[in-house]
């Protein structure tokens, strides 16, 4: 539970600005907050960092980065429910790097179990463990958890500041704080006398704090609707301010070109460069270079003239050579077996029916459709950043790092996202623009990659291979025994972002198969590290989205062998083990109009998926058409217990589900000599405007706590397809892309 405790008054300035005469307000989790980032003019109080209020009205200090998700939305949504303003009257400006922004969340998911399955003790630990967050620096988006972190946290912080006003204007008027209501940013008397909030926060902000009441449910005004985006007006408009629109004066324009076998650089000829008109300069950054140029295009031109000679790579060069070490993972010892129902290991029943498989996921880019990018201006004893990111405090340090600085010396301003994905939590771009900036003290530079550097330089969604095993005896499974092989992401993460070597049982790495909420006797699900060195990191849904590759089209073939419909065989599995799960499965098939039959040239499959606290269920139509396959319809339940907001649900379902859509059918990055063979979009396809299928969105509320939005929606699409078109077919597809077995329409 969130408790206040006095606080001691500050007043506060954010970035260049001034909050005058006004106060913040907030919540405080743990008895020692974070250090408040808000600094103080004159005439000012702060209590916390999240909301503030001066004499030009309401502003909520975002603490998540928006990308397109909608969390600036919600946040502000909180805010204004608890504190009785009108959400187009909230200003949100993005927080700075601070560890009073730490998420709270991301660290819960570490509480032992399979989730779905957690009562309310378990979810109190995950809160408390949550707030180690704050001492390891975890100002991160991702995760699918904003609104885990961010769901009591704001309303508490809009309460607090309630209150607070409350209490001014009850010792400004004489009149018991019992007695006033407040309404559209305003105190009311009970003889109708108004007192603006802006009139009242200076006063507010001598006031001390203590644990407001949260509204009810039944109370709430914003929280449970459809609300307008708060960034849409500037993003329609084109007055969003990305990454790349950024312009200090003096700006200069730089592009990147890094070893592509990622390692050194051994040495550079850049004489034909530095000859071209409009080319400033030529940069070694270390293992890359950097081309500062009067434009981007120039810039991009210039490098792709300079003579490199690379070192060679750490991983196995050729895309064959590194899935054999992914199946050699399977002869280590494994790094976890985090379920282990029955006994698998005495394998199928007798007298029951027995099957194996083996299926094969690749290696995929994130593909944002902003190419990374960041500015820099380095003075000497300070630098200012730019840069769209989703770890502030991690950017900042590393840029600080770059250029021998304190980190209080860096300045680091977060625009909005052009896609993240997970791919901007890492944060290479932002340390390798530092780097040049350095080397041009004095003048702002942006370095941007193109669209070839960002798709070769990914930190990639792994490949990995699975084995499965299971049996079916009397329309039901009795036995599934699955391992899973290949490159952790936790490792290579905690690696890269803190140097920590991270050695237990890797939940990650099994999540969406160890937690599938099926109710079978006897199954295990065990975990392999594959010992190879290609850079990957957090994609959207990370080992979820291929596990459930993995989990879900088993369990097809199981129902199928079983002589079960698939949807109904899922739900005898889950009924009693998971019903929010179960119900998910039944909205779709309400939805669909799912009977266990197709007529010829349709294929229909059910696809299901547990993940970041949110069960999914879709179920996709596929039809033949002049000799290739169109994917025609998608029907899609999900349950994230309570909808704080249905329309930004749903664009979250739609947008994952098209995510993991893409990956399905086109996804695959491969290699050879050392270096990606895809480059750029025509390498690497996404699904088009004209072969969208229809999408249906249905959002369940039985859950007791919040689940995330922005993931859940990309795994359970590949099995579902793979599903659908083995319905349409015959053919058991065991590999994605899908387009290496079938041929969709272009």
């Amino acid at each position: 539970m969130a408790s206040f405790k006095k606080i001691a008054r500050r007043s506060f300035l954010i970035g260049s600005a001034a909050i005058v005469g006004g106060a913040a307000f907030g919540a405080w989790y743990v008895s020692r907050p974070a250090e408040n980032p808000l600094k103080s003019p004159e005439g000012g109080a702060a209590f916390n960092p999240f909301v503030l209020i001066d004499q030009n009205g309401v502003t909520l200090i975002a603490k998540h980065v928006e990308m397109g998700q909608g969390s600036r939305t919600t946040l502000a949504a909180l805010i204004a429910e608890e504190l009785d303003v009108r959400l187009e009257d909230v200003n949100v400006l993005q927080g700075q790097p601070a560890q009073a922004y730490y998420n709270s969340a991301l660290l819960g998911e570490l509480v032992p179990g399979k989730g779905y399955d957690r009562g309310n003790f378990a979810h109190a630990l995950g809160e408390t463990l949550g707030v180690l967050g704050k001492v390891l620096n975890m100002q991160v988006t991702g995760g699918s958890s904003a609104m885990k972190d961010g769901f009591t946290e704001m309303r508490l912080a809009g309460a607090s500041a309630r209150e607070a006003l409350k209490e001014a204007a009850s010792v400004r008027l004489g009149v018991a704080k019992t007695q006033l209501k407040t309404e559209n940013g305003q105190v009311i008397a009970p003889d109708g006398t108004m007192l603006a909030y802006t009139e009242l926060a200076a006063e507010a902000g001598q006031m001390d704090l203590s644990e407001p009441d949260l509204r009810p449910a039944s109370e709430w005004k914003y929280i449970g609707k459809n609300m307008p985006r708060v960034d849409m007006v500037g993003k329609v408009t084109g007055t969003a301010q990305y990454g790349m629109d950024v312009r200090p004066e003096g700006l200069k324009f730089a592009a990147l070109r890094a070893n592509p076998k990622r390692s050194g650089m051994v040495r550079f000829d850049a004489s034909t460069a530095e000859t071209m008109p409009g080319v400033d300069s030529v940069h070694d950054l270390g293992d890359a270079i950097a081309v500062v140029a009067s434009n981007t295009w120039l810039a991009m031109q210039a490098a792709e003239t300079v003579e490199i000679t690379w070192e060679e790579a750490n991983y196995p060069n050729e895309t064959d050579q590194i899935f054999e070490r992914i199946e050699a993972g399977f002869d280590t010892e494994a790094n976890s077996t985090l379920r282990d129902d029955g006994d698998a290991a005495a394998g199928a029943p007798s007298g029951s029916t027995a099957l194996e498989a083996s299926y094969k996921v690749p290696y995929l880019a994130h593909a944002a459709m902003e190419p990374l990018n960041a500015t820099v201006l380095y003075t000497g004893d300070a630098m200012e950043v730019w840069s769209g990111n989703q770890g502030p405090m991690l950017h900042r340090q590393k840029a600080a790092a770059e250029a021998g600085l304190e980190e209080d010396k860096v300045t680091l301003h977060t625009p909005y996202l052009g896609g993240g994905f997970g791919r901007r939590g890492d944060f290479d771009y932002t340390a390798y623009a530092a780097r040049l900036g350095v080397q041009m003290q004095g003048t702002p530079v942006m370095l941007t990659w193109s669209r070839e550097e960002d798709m070769r330089h990914d930190f990639y969604r792994p490949g990995a291979l699975a084995r499965m095993k299971g049996a079916v005896q009397d329309g039901r499974a009795v036995l599934l025994d699955a391992q899973v092989s290949g490159q952790s992401t936790t490792v290579q993460i905690m690696k890269r972002w803190m140097d920590f070597e991270a050695g237990s049982a890797d939940k990650g790495h099994v999540d969406a198969l160890f937690n599938a909420p099926y109710a079978i006797e006897n199954h295990r699900v065990r975990g392999y590290h594959a010992d190879v060195d290609v850079p990957v990191g957090a994609w959207r849904s990370v080992a979820a989205s291929f596990n459930a590759f993995f989990q879900d089209s088993f369990m097809d073939e199981m129902a199928h062998a079983a002589g079960v419909d698939p949807l109904e065989f899922r739900l005898q599995h889950m009924r009693e083990e998971f019903p929010e799960g179960a119900a998910c499965l039944e909205k779709v098939r309400e939805m669909s109009g799912w009977t266990g039959s197709t007529p010829k040239g349709v294929g229909r499959g059910v696809g299901f998926a547990y993940s970041f606290g949110t069960p999914v269920a879709q179920v996709v139509e596929v039809v033949e058409q002049d000799g290739s396959i169109h994917v025609n319809k998608v029907w899609i339940a999900c349950d994230m217990g309570t909808a704080l907001d249905p329309s930004i649900i749903e664009a979250q379902m739609f947008g994952g589900m098209v995510y993991g859509l893409s990956a399905a059918i086109h996804g695959e990055i491969t290699f050879s000599e050392g270096e990606v063979e895809q480059f750029n979009f025509p390498d690497y396809d996404a699904t088009r405007m004209h072969t969208m299928p229809e999408v249906e969105v249905a959002i369940l509320e039985a859950q007791k706590h919040l689940g995330g939005a922005g993931e859940p929606g990309t795994p359970p699409i590949a099995p579902a397809l793979a599903n659908a078109l083995f319905d349409l077919s015959g053919t058991r597809a065991r590999e994605v892309p899908l387009n290496k077995t079938f041929d969709f329409k272009f």
